[in-house]
Order: structure tokens, then C-alpha cells, then sequence
């Protein structure tokens, strides 16, 4: 009988490749992730090179020193030849019922200011009643005219027909939320991530992404966004759940924002009234 071929997810060069790949990616040398990891400079070295095979323990205690996300830890796993160790569950799962719950209190006492939970690649999966009346200022056809199978934060953002036109301070905040998508997208990985970006990328005026205009060194850059004579000014607190072991919720993040200055505050509570 002939032996069937391995796929690249479980060659003998698929896990030294990725262990190389994420100390890469995190700007580590080989003795700086060996000392944080525990393990000797020359067993890292071997197992970037595929000369000796990961323990499933070894696999865990390097990508935990590394901070890859546990949907790619599960990649390491199997393409080490184990099986993957965190699962992946759906939002209406039982064993989500109490970390969906959390998210649903979060967001209502976040109110009369919006606030909203994304999960992978910027989709919002649940999203208070301030954050829907935020949108609906910007049109009922909002979402229709930013695209997408779901709900997105990236091109509720980045889409001409979103937001962008109503950003008074477009030049100054553009570059920090690309930046930052970006990095949510490198630290995550997945083709998913880079996609939307990529998608957006077109549409965008890269002079203005790659060169901020100089801004006030102040604790954060507000979003300052006027719309048929009104005007908000916000910033944006992100959580996370940050001893996730479900891949979903690891993926989970929960945006709220706030009002920077004593006139926005003030047109939400009369909003919520």
C-alpha cells in the first residue's frame, strides 16, 4: 500500500517553521526566547531546525512565552503531529453562556455611551443601543453602504461610504487605527485578518496613513466626528478577556467609548432621556 504524502500542515519542516516565523515576528533572538521560555539556546535552535521534535508541553510553554493567539497555537499542535487544545465555540454555545453574558452587562452599563464586542477580523457580534443610534446617524442604509457579509468595524472606518467623511480630525486618528489594525492583524494572523485591509487599502489616501500630521501630546487622540450640525468627540477603551482558553473568546474584544469633552457627555444623557 503506498503511504499517503503529509500535508503542509503536518510536514516535518511545517512546526520549525512556525516557531521561527512568531520569534520573528516578535522581534526575539533565539537565546532571548530561550531564557524567557526556560529551555537551553541549543534545543531552541534544534527545534527551529527540525532536528529534534517538540513535546505537546514544549509546544505550549513556547507559544504562551511568545504570546501566539490559541487559534494559531492550535496550528503549532497539529503541525507537530498532536491535537489541538483549545476549542473553538459558537457564540449561543452552552459554555459561552457565562462569557456572553459578561459581554451583554459590560455593554449595558456602558450606556447612555456606545459600546460594542468584535470578535475576528473587526465583526461586531453584539453592540448596545447608543453604538446603534450612532450609527443610524450616519444613514438607515449605513451598513449596506460599507459592504460585507457582517457587521464591520474596519470598514464602518476605513470604507468611503462609512464614517470617513464625517471625521473632522480624519489625518490625525486614520493613522493610528491603520497602525493598530495592522498590529491586531499581525499579532492574529490568518488570512481573514490581512483581507480586509487589504480590501480597504484601494480606497485609501496613503499620504494620510503613513503620515500623520503632528497632534498635541495629550493622554488620547479623540475621534471627532460632525454630522448635520452635531458634533461628537470620543475616545475608545478596548478589553479583553485575558485568561481566554476558548478560541473564541480569546478572540473576544469589547470597544467602548467615551466622551472627551463635557459637551459630548451631555448630548448622550439626552439621548438616552
Amino acid at each position: 500500500m503506498t503511504r499517503p504524502l503529509s500535508s503542509p500542515a503536518t510536514s516535518p519542516s511545517a512546526f520549525p517553521a512556525l516557531l521561527r516565523s512568531w520569534r520573528e515576528r516578535r522581534r526575539k533572538s533565539q537565546l532571548a526566547l530561550a531564557l524567557e521560555a526556560g529551555v537551553s539556546q541549543r534545543h531552541l535552535s534544534f527545534l527551529e531546525r527540525g532536528r529534534a521534535r517538540p513535546s505537546r508541553a514544549m509546544i505550549l510553554q513556547l507559544s504562551e512565552t511568545l504570546e501566539v493567539p490559541l487559534r494559531e497555537r492550535n496550528d503549532w499542535l497539529v503541525a507537530a503531529g498532536f491535537a489541538p487544545a483549545y476549542r473553538a465555540r459558537g457564540l449561543r454555545d452552552p459554555q459561552m453562556g457565562a462569557v456572553m453574558s459578561a459581554v451583554r452587562v459590560m455593554l449595558h452599563n456602558h450606556q447612555p455611551y456606545p459600546a460594542v464586542a468584535i470578535g475576528r477580523a473587526w465583526n461586531i457580534l453584539l453592540a448596545n443601543e447608543p453604538f446603534d443610534r450612532l450609527g443610524a446617524m450616519l444613514g438607515p442604509d449605513l451598513w449596506t453602504r460599507v459592504g460585507g457579509a457582517e457587521r464591520n468595524l474596519m470598514r464602518l472606518f476605513f470604507h468611503p461610504q462609512g464614517i470617513r467623511p464625517h471625521v473632522v480630525n480624519w489625518a490625525q486618528v486614520a493613522p493610528l487605527l491603520w497602525l493598530r489594525a495592522r498590529r491586531e492583524a499581525e499579532a492574529l494572523d490568518g488570512a481573514d485578518m490581512r483581507a480586509v485591509p487589504e480590501e480597504l487599502l484601494p480606497d485609501q489616501d496613503e499620504h494620510t496613513l503613513w503620515a500623520a500630521e503632528d497632534a498635541a501630546l495629550v493622554p488620547v487622540l479623540p475621534l471627532v466626528v460632525s454630522k448635520d450640525g452635531v458634533t461628537l468627540s470620543l475616545f475608545t477603551v478596548i478589553a479583553t478577556f485575558g485568561t481566554a482558553q476558548d478560541v473564541t473568546a480569546d478572540e473576544l474584544r469589547i470597544e467602548s467609548l467615551f466622551p472627551a469633552d463635557d459637551a459630548t457627555a451631555a448630548l448622550f444623557a439626552a439621548l438616552a432621556g
